[in-house]
């Protein structure tokens, strides 16, 4: 046995939760050891059930998703699960520390679902007995609407707005909890708090919204207790139950939360508890749908921010400023008179300085607490979540102090697993938007964005955005829950994947059609769990929906194969797009759509292959190769342009494979060359901002993708952060240069699709990605950028941490990788040279000069315009200004923002004085700029 390797994280299922839904949980376990390039040879599992433990051995490196090895769990067993590995090198670890698991599933459903037969929030209560020792009570609960659920007084868990949204009408997830810690001997009571959430909320744009789901919310429970004698008592809800009325007066998720503490009814949760006022509740009439356990981790308060400003604004409104746009709520501590209500207005941004709610369309976002007079009183809302960086706080009875007032971050409790440094300050807090972008949005299920009236289940949102998120967060179990929905969507539509999962907006045109890059979710997002998590059993599950999809298309395309007729959004948001018409792109929809269409049938056919479905494996795969044909016959010249002349058109031909080999350089020169005629600004929208930078450097243009990454100008990444976004947009011009929000009726302040580039960042830019599934073995290929002076990511893969990265020092550069134990590493520097390497930590250095740019004495002449139409001699100076003082620089940036109707073109001596003297500085230190390109 060796001291110097350790298994840890052992892992049962898929969410590392003790209960799981699967009788065959698959097991993960990580090795921690500082022997180099350890690698494992076998592994002794034990699993002890009701104090009998059996102990297999697994030949072989394998421990990513590994197989249950044991007789299946029954419904309700529990069982300690614990891991020894043995390595090739003869090492031998000591047992892992045990993960208990329990089968969250039952044998039989019993409970009915009940409340008070009306839409507004109410309360539901049972007194029962325990009889005698309980060994052990696990408690099962649902509910159509979001609910909590107590016993004794004190609720089971902290999850919040459980169970979490799923197409009710096909599938309800059922929390598990053990409560034998919370039972007394003798009078126990269960009460449930209940509202709509997502059941009863009214879906659809403006005067269209309606409700989707029907009936009045209903909650079940069932209390399972085993007595120490071996005796077992059930407890459900039934009709005998009781309902009354509480505090919470009404609760949505997009019009707030409304709250009055004189309603209380202390101790209505715990025995003795006078309940005659209280009414019998109803039997509600539900989906016919057997709750099945959860299988993606609860939503939870994750972190909490104070206050960073109380403003007040020109009307003298009082607001806050937490600093950073959120999803979550705030809680509240205040004194006043018993009557007083406080309100609370959420909103993303300002605008003329007061709170900007018209992005929120019809979403109130409001909150509002009634005081019970009873001295300090905390609140915070529990059924209803907004998206907000500011709080306008109206009737606070007092003087405001911040520390009155936190904000607390909601979303699906997901690990971090990945992250992305460098020292360039702009795209580092780029990077921490799309971080902000994903938290926000991952909250139940993947929306795109989380604030309006809207926050729904887009699926191309997520088809783009899922790589960039399977890096960020262990996401496997949460979007293996959402791909359940959109296979049962996908088959009550026919085949057809609806653009908005669940499909709650029928109302909207086009929601039952085909449209490419949307519906291509079902076969894009289960390739990238395959890819990053090792998650084969997502392919198995996938695939008849996968091959549906392409089926489906490939009936509307008929013999031509050319995607070209029906609804389609194209590559929506193209910034030249105008703002009420966001789907007028500059790429032609038939591009779009026809290369989707190539790759889903490519992927399939890969899917296939994988689980050894070859007859699928070669029909699909050779239909792929007709689409590319087709593709390059229609929409791609001889010489290597495409038809539709515009940078998405030329991405995708290259990323997706679809151009032939000596094809490529054409057109990825065509593409540089359309990136610098505008002036390395973005000029893509959804489906081509993701893959243009992967697009250039595939073709050897990295200097123009570092020129279009760093670019600050709008429409451009960077942009957004000089005004001051915390989150990623998802208009390009969301905030327009003057601080007034885009005219558009579409505007979000926090949508996480224009992050997807983040992905381009941590595989090729810090160099860190996966070879095989998993990360099994680990490629480090990073790629120097002119403007960057270090970039480095870090990921927890399945085996373990994992880092890659760069660093210049002078005219070297120093390359760092880190490869986890039980993997292996390819090692691609840009010189060319190239290394195999086993675990363990690895560093290089090599010779690599930066450009010597073409320079040339700036002249000013009598007006800033020469360095506010030239991007190289702005950025040149602005940043010779930072170096002099930060806030100056701001100062100059603001004042001077080019290609936005608001430069300063006037003689140098009619500047502000501070700007002319930051100039003049600048001036000084920088003799020299960079010549335009």
């Amino acid at each position: 046995m060796s001291a110097l390797v350790r298994v840890r994280d052992v892992r049962v299922g898929h969410t590392g939760e003790i209960f799981v839904p699967d009788p065959r949980p698959a097991l993960t376990w990580k090795t921690t050891t500082t022997l180099p390039e350890w690698s494992q040879r076998a592994a002794d599992i034990s699993a002890t059930r009701d104090g009998v433990t059996s102990t297999v051995t697994l030949d072989g490196p394998d421990s990513v998703f590994v197989y249950w090895p044991f007789e299946p769990l029954a419904p309700g067993e529990s069982a300690l699960v614990r891991v020894r590995v043995h390595g090739t090198d003869g090492s031998v670890s000591a047992w892992s520390t045990g993960s208990p698991v329990t089968a969250g599933f039952l044998s039989a459903w019993r409970a009915r679902f009940i409340g008070s037969g009306a839409e507004e929030p109410h309360l539901l209560r049972r007194a029962f007995d325990v009889r005698g020792p309980v060994r052990r009570a696990l408690l099962h609960s649902t509910a159509f609407g979001a609910y909590d659920i107590h016993v004794n007084g004190a609720p089971v868990d902290d999850a919040q707005l459980k169970p979490g949204w799923t197409s009710y009408q096909w599938r309800l997830s059922l929390d598990v909890a053990d409560v034998t810690g919370h039972l007394r001997p003798g009078a126990n009571t269960l009460g449930i708090v209940l509202t709509g959430g997502w059941y009863t909320e009214r879906y659809g744009f403006r005067d269209a919204a309606r409700r989707f789901y029907e009936g009045a919310p209903a909650a079940a429970a069932q209390l399972t207790l085993e007595y120490e004698d071996g005796s077992v008592d059930t407890v459900v809800t039934d009709g005998s139950w009781a309902w009354s009325t509480g505090p919470v007066v009404s609760a949505s998720l997009y019009q707030g939360e409304t709250y009055d503490a004189r309603l209380e009814r202390p101790g209505w949760s715990a025995p003795g508890h006078d309940a005659a006022g209280w009414t019998g509740v109803e039997l509600i009439a539900v989906p016919d749908v057997t709750p099945t356990p959860r299988t993606l981790p609860p939503v939870r308060v994750v972190e909490e921010l104070p206050v960073e400003r109380v403003l007040t604004t020109p009307s003298g409104k009082t607001v806050l400023d937490f600093g950073q746009n959120l999803v979550g709520r705030v809680r509240i501590r205040v004194r006043g008179e018993r009557g007083h209500t406080v309100t609370l207005r959420h909103a993303e941004v300002l605008e003329h300085g007061e709170l900007g709610t018209r992005p929120l369309r019809n979403a109130a976002a409001t909150d509002r607490y009634t005081l019970s007079g009873a001295g300090e009183e905390v609140w915070e809302p529990r059924w209803t979540f907004h998206g907000f960086r500011y709080v306008q706080v109206d009737d606070w009875p007092g003087t405001l102090a911040a520390e009155d007032v936190t904000a607390a971050v909601l979303h699906t409790d997901m690990p971090r697993t990945g992250g992305f440094t460098t020292s360039h300050a702009l795209l580092q807090r780029f990077h921490d938007n799309v971080v902000w972008g994903m938290r926000g949005n991952f909250l139940s299920v993947p929306t795109d964005c989380p604030q309006r009236d809207e926050r729904l289940g887009w699926t191309g949102d997520i088809q783009v955005f899922a790589p960039t998120a399977a890096f960020l967060y262990d996401c496997d179990g949460f979007l293996r829950s959402w791909l359940d929905d959109v296979m049962l969507e996908q088959t009550a539509a026919g085949g057809v994947v609806p653009m908005v999962v669940p499909a709650v907006i029928p109302q909207v045109p086009g929601l039952f059609q085909p449209v490419a890059a949307w519906g291509d979710a079902i076969t894009v997002v289960p390739d990238v769990l395959w890819e990053r998590f090792a998650d084969r059993d997502v392919l198995r599950r996938c695939f008849e929906a996968m091959a549906a999809w392409v089926d489906v298309v490939h009936a509307r395309t008929g013999d031509s194969l050319l995607w070209e007729e029906g609804l389609q959004f194209g590559d929506w948001l193209d910034p030249d797009a105008p703002p009420e018409r966001p789907g007028d792109a500059k790429t032609d929809a038939g591009i779009v759509a026809t290369a989707y269409f190539h790759r889903s049938a490519a992927l399939t056919a890969k899917a296939a292959a994988l689980l050894g479905r070859d007859l699928d494996a070669r029909r699909y795969a050779n239909l792929a190769t007709r689409i590319a044909d087709a593709f390059r016959g229609a929409y791609v010249t001889p010489r290597g342009r495409m038809m539709s002349d515009a940078p998405t058109a030329y991405a995708l031909a290259l990323v997706f494979d679809l151009a032939e080999e000596d094809q490529r350089q054409a057109l990825g020169d065509r593409l540089k060359d359309l990136v610098r005629a505008a002036g390395y600004r973005i000029t893509t929208g959804f489906v081509g901002t993701p893959i243009i930078c992967e697009a250039l450097t595939a073709t050897g243009h990295t200097d123009a993708a570092s020129r279009l990454l760093t670019q600050t100008e709008c429409p451009s990444w960077l942009y957004p952060v000089t005004m001051d976004a915390t989150t990623v947009w998802e208009r390009w011009d969301s905030m327009l240069p003057d601080g007034t929000v885009n005219p558009g009726q579409m505007t979000s302040f926090n949508h996480y699709a224009l992050g997807g580039v983040a992905d381009w960042l941590h595989r090729r830019v810090a160099g860190l990605s996966c070879a095989e599934p998993g990360y099994r073995v680990v490629h480090v290929s990073p790629t120097l950028l002119d403007d960057l002076d270090d970039a480095s990511a870090w990921h927890e893969t399945p085996y373990g941490p994992a880092r890659a990265g760069w660093r210049r020092d002078g005219t070297r550069v120093h390359f760092h990788a880190e490869i986890p134990p039980n993997a292996r590493g390819l090692v691609d520097l840009p010189s060319g040279a190239r290394y195999e390497v086993g675990a363990g930590t690895h560093t290089w250095v090599e010779e690599h000069p930066r450009p010597v740019p073409v320079r040339r004495p700036l002249d000013l002449g009598s007006s800033l315009a020469t360095i506010i139409d030239d991007p190289k001699a702005y950025r040149a100076v602005l940043d010779a200004i930072r170096d002099i003082d930060a806030s100056r620089a701001d100062a100059f940036r603001r004042t001077t923002r080019w290609r936005t109707g608001r430069a300063l073109r006037e003689p140098l001596d009619k500047a502000p004085v501070e700007i002319l003297t930051a100039v003049e500085e600048a001036l000084a230190l920088l003799p020299d700029v960079d010549a335009p390109a």
